[in-house]
């Protein structure tokens, strides 16, 4: 199954075919040719469960392939914006570098973005592309604040004689990457079993809203990052991808609906109420979006 339907701006949902064939409405929310881009990006042309479909909940990864789902095009943009990024590079990948080649194992498939020389002339690097938000971004590189005591006190007030402090931004805080870095390592061992030596992981993040004020209040400065990904043990990667993978593969061949994504999966319900595609064909996820507590 897959994504047959748009949600339109004013909430109604429409098939894909009728919607590029003619919109309901009097004007297009977004040009015809962007539209169908976003169509043919929602094409899932591939049968095993991919190291992307398996960093996500079981259930949702279940649920997008039994289930017919309909999809906002707005919230589909920033995956436009991503894929627009690889086809940019891509056109410049000359020399000793590989680009966007597909690789599987017996467990899974995974395509890579950039391998090679990528930062400098004596490399074996591996590079990955992503779109983030100035919030993900800063949590990425273990920004934080911190209350530093300025030396003085309050004169008035209800916090009179306390000591006052301002912030302060720290830059040695968790690195909240832990899924961009079992996606790049499983992708450094499906490169390493064909005989390619990875000398070096890194990410080249974009903040797509580098240029909002939010950004900056983030302590986030500049547009593109480099974030260093240091290697997982083979061992671990290796069990917690053919453990989901198998876990997947059961549900899908007995037809049952797997265990509820994990609270880090659905993001404390955040992605459930807000960004799940298939929320309403998930029990737990038409809970959260009809603001019930939670169920589990």
């Amino acid at each position: 199954m897959t994504a047959t339907a748009f949600i339109c701006p004013h909430g109604d949902k429409v098939k894909i075919t009728d919607c590029l064939k003619s919109c309901v409405k009097k004007q297009r929310c977004m040009f015809l040719p962007t539209l169908r881009a976003i169509a043919q990006s929602l094409e899932r042309n591939i049968k095993e469960p991919t190291v992307t479909e398996l960093l996500c909940g079981i259930r949702e990864t279940y649920l997008k392939k039994t289930t017919d789902y309909a999809v906002d095009p707005m919230q589909q943009l920033y995956a436009l914006h991503g894929s627009a990024v690889h086809t940019i590079n891509e056109g410049f990948t000359e020399g000793n570098i590989l680009s966007e080649e597909r690789l599987a194992d017996e467990v899974t498939s995974g395509k890579f973005d950039l391998y090679g020389q990528i930062i400098d002339l004596s490399d074996k690097t591996l590079g990955d592309y992503k779109i983030t938000s100035s919030y993900k971004l800063m949590r990425a590189l273990g920004y934080y604040k911190v209350d530093v005591p300025t030396g003085e006190v309050y004169k008035t007030g209800l916090r009179k004689g306390q000591p006052k402090t301002r912030k302060e931004w720290r830059t040695d805080g968790v690195r909240h990457i832990l899924d961009w870095a079992i996606q790049v390592n499983y992708y450094r061992i499906l490169l390493e079993q064909r005989g390619f030596k990875v000398e070096s992981m890194k990410i080249q993040a974009f903040c797509r809203d580098f240029s909002l004020r939010i950004a900056e209040e983030r302590n986030i400065r500049r547009q593109v990052y480099i974030i260093n990904i240091n290697k997982i043990s083979d061992r671990w990667i290796k069990l917690y991808m053919e453990t989901k993978a198998k876990r997947l593969k059961e549900a899908l061949e007995k037809g049952y609906l797997p265990q509820l994504c994990t609270p880090k999966e659905r993001w404390n319900d955040r992605k459930c109420r807000d960004y799940c595609a298939v929320a309403g064909n998930c029990p737990y996820g038409r809970l959260v979006k009809a603001g019930m507590k939670q169920a589990a």
